[in-house]
C-alpha cells in the first residue's frame, strides 16, 4: 500500500456523537428563532434604516477561524444583535424607500419554512413530482390573476417557471432566442446578431447578452426622452432595427419594460411587438416590478399587445409578499428552452422523462438543482387571495399618490417623471436658484446624503437623460400613512437646512 494509506485504520473514526437534525432540538430551537424575528420585526424601527458601519467593521470583531467546539444558540443570538443587525440595511423597515421593496408576509415566511424543511431538490419530475406539479399549477393561477392569454398557459400551449432573478429569465430566453436563429442562419453568422432594448433597460439586460454570447458592439440601448415618459417610441425602434438590417446585421430579440427601475417608464407593447414581429424579433417583456400591479383591473392596461410577444417576467418579490427569491417567467413555446437548455445525463433518465409525458424544470433554468419555490408563493396566494393582494397595492399605490401631492404642493421642490405605480421620482428645485443643471444635482446629492445620514429614512437616486432625481419608492410591507408623513417632514427639514447655507 500506498504511504498516504499507511496509517488509515477505520476503528480510529469515532462515531458520530450529535445529531445534525434532532426532530425535539429542532421544535425548540425553531421556537427561539421564530421569537427572535418576531422581535426583529416588531423593533425594526429602533435601528437606522440605512447602515452606519464602516467597511470591514466584521472582521475586526470575528475571530479569524471557525469555532472548534459547539457554542450555544443564545451567544449566537447575542452576536447577531450585537455585530449583525447593526451591519444591515434594513429593507423591511416601514421607513425604507429607496428600492424596489423585498416584500415579506406571515404566509410568505411560513411557505419558506415549509420548503426548506423539505428540502426538495425538484430538478425533474421523478426527483418530487408534487414540487414540479404544484409549480405548474401556481404558474397558471398568477397567470390568470394578470389575464394572460392561453398561450402562456400550461392549460393552453405555453407553460410557466419560477427563476431566481429577472436576470435569469431574460438570460434563457436569450438563449433559446440564439439558437432558434442560429439553427436558420448558421453558427458562422452569430457575430452579426443584434439584441434590443431601451436605455432604462435594467443593466442586466447587457449583462445576459454577454453571457449569451453577443457580440457587446451589437447590444443595442435605444435612446428614451422626457418627452415620452421614458419609454421606448416604436418609431425609434423601426429607425434602429432598419439600420441594422441595411447594415447587412441579424435582429435577434427585443426586451421591453412595464416598469422600468429608474423612473417605473412603461413600453407601448403592442407597437413595439408589430415593429419586432415584422422582423423576426424574440419579444420579451421585463415586468419585474410593475408585473404585479396588473392584477387589479385599473392596471391591466399596461399588458395590452402581450399576446403579441414571446416571453413574459415578473417577480412577486418585489410587491407580493413572497421573499426573495422569485421571479417568473412565461413563454409561448416551451419546446424552444427545452431545446436550448436540456441536458440528459445517463444518472438523471427515467420513464416518466422519456414519456415526455412531464415537466422537467431543470431544462428551462441555467443549472440543474432548485427549490421547492412555489410553496411560498402558493400559501401566499391561498392565504390572502386575489382581493388581499390587489389591496395591498392599491394601499402603497394610495400612500404613493400622497407623497406626490405633497411634493406638488411646496414650490421649492418638482416632480420629474409621471407617476405610475408607487414610486415618486422628484427633485429639489426651488425657483429663487440657478437654472445651473450642476448646482441643481449637487443640492440633491447633499440632501439624500443628509436624508440616509440621519437613520430615520432611506431614499435613492437615479440620473435619467441628465436629470438626477430622487427617488421615493413606497412598498415595504410594514409602511403605513405615518411613515410617509414622517418621511416628508424630514425631506423638507433637511431641504430647509440645505437652503439656508446656499443663502
Amino acid at each position: 500500500m500506498g504511504s498516504l494509506d499507511m496509517n488509515y485504520n477505520e476503528s480510529s473514526y469515532p462515531c458520530r456523537d450529535f445529531k445534525p437534525l434532532d426532530p425535539e432540538e429542532l421544535r425548540k430551537q425553531a421556537h427561539q428563532m421564530v421569537d427572535f424575528i418576531a422581535d426583529y420585526y416588531k423593533n425594526i424601527e429602533s435601528y437606522p434604516v440605512l447602515s452606519q458601519v464602516q467597511p470591514g467593521y466584521l472582521r475586526t470583531r470575528f475571530p479569524q477561524t471557525a469555532p472548534y467546539r459547539p457554542e450555544s444558540l443564545e451567544t449566537i443570538f447575542s452576536d447577531v444583535a450585537k455585530d449583525i443587525i447593526p451591519g444591515m440595511t434594513h429593507w423591511l423597515s416601514p421607513n425604507f424607500f429607496a428600492f424596489f421593496p423585498a416584500t415579506v408576509s406571515t404566509a410568505g415566511f411560513l411557505g419558506e419554512m415549509l420548503s426548506t424543511s423539505f428540502n426538495s431538490v425538484g430538478f425533474n419530475w421523478l426527483a418530487s413530482p408534487a414540487a414540479t406539479e404544484l409549480e405548474m399549477v401556481v404558474m397558471d393561477w398568477l397567470a390568470n390573476m394578470l389575464k394572460l392569454p392561453k398561450s402562456f398557459m400550461f392549460s393552453g400551449t405555453g407553460g410557466g417557471v419560477i427563476q431566481s432573478t429577472t436576470s435569469e429569465s431574460i438570460l434563457v430566453t436569450l438563449i433559446a432566442a440564439r439558437d432558434r436563429v442560429v439553427s436558420e442562419v448558421g453558427m458562422e453568422n452569430m457575430q452579426k446578431i443584434v439584441v434590443n432594448g431601451s436605455d432604462q433597460t435594467h443593466s442586466m439586460f447587457t449583462k445576459s447578452s454577454k453571457l449569451a454570447g453577443i457580440n457587446p458592439c451589437n447590444i443595442r440601448s435605444v435612446p428614451t426622452s422626457r418627452e415620452t415618459g421614458f419609454s421606448l417610441c416604436p418609431l425609434m425602434l423601426r429607425r434602429v432595427v432598419k439600420a441594422d438590417v441595411a447594415g447587412g446585421l441579424i435582429p435577434l430579440y427585443l426586451c421591453t419594460n412595464v416598469g422600468t427601475t429608474s423612473t417605473t417608464a412603461v413600453d407601448p407593447l403592442e407597437q413595439l411587438a408589430n415593429v419586432a414581429n415584422d422582423y423576426g424579433m424574440w419579444v420579451h417583456v421585463d415586468a419585474a416590478y410593475g408585473g404585479s400591479a396588473c392584477i387589479c383591473p385599473e392596471f391591466r392596461q399596461y399588458l395590452n399587445g402581450v399576446e403579441r410577444v414571446d416571453s413574459f417576467s415578473l417577480s412577486p418579490h418585489k410587491w407580493l409578499l413572497s421573499y426573495l427569491d422569485c421571479c417568473c417567467l412565461w413563454v409561448k413555446q416551451p419546446g424552444l428552452l427545452v431545446k436550448a437548455l436540456s441536458t440528459n445525463p445517463e444518472y438523471l433518465k427515467n420513464k416518466p422523462s422519456e414519456s415526455d409525458s412531464v415537466v422537467d424544470y431543470k431544462d428551462w433554468q441555467v443549472g440543474t438543482g432548485r427549490k421547492f419555490q412555489s410553496l411560498r408563493l402558493w400559501l401566499v396566494l391561498r392565504s390572502y387571495g386575489i382581493a388581499n393582494l390587489q389591496n395591498h397595492i392599491r394601499s402603497d399605490v394610495r400612500m404613493a399618490k400622497m407623497f406626490e401631492g405633497f411634493v406638488k404642493s411646496d414650490p421649492r421642490f418638482e416632480i420629474v417623471t409621471p407617476r405610475r405605480f408607487a414610486l415618486v421620482c422628484f427633485r429639489l428645485n426651488p425657483s429663487t436658484l440657478s437654472s445651473n443643471s450642476e448646482i441643481i444635482e449637487s443640492l440633491n446629492r447633499n440632501l439624500l446624503d443628509w436624508i440616509n445620514s440621519t437613520g430615520q429614512a432611506c431614499l435613492s437616486h437615479t440620473k435619467v437623460s441628465g436629470l438626477y432625481m430622487l427617488r421615493f419608492a413606497v412598498g415595504a410591507t410594514l409602511t403605513e400613512e405615518c411613515h410617509v408623513v414622517a418621511a416628508w417632514k424630514l425631506i423638507t427639514n433637511g431641504a430647509e437646512e440645505l437652503l439656508k447655507t446656499i443663502v
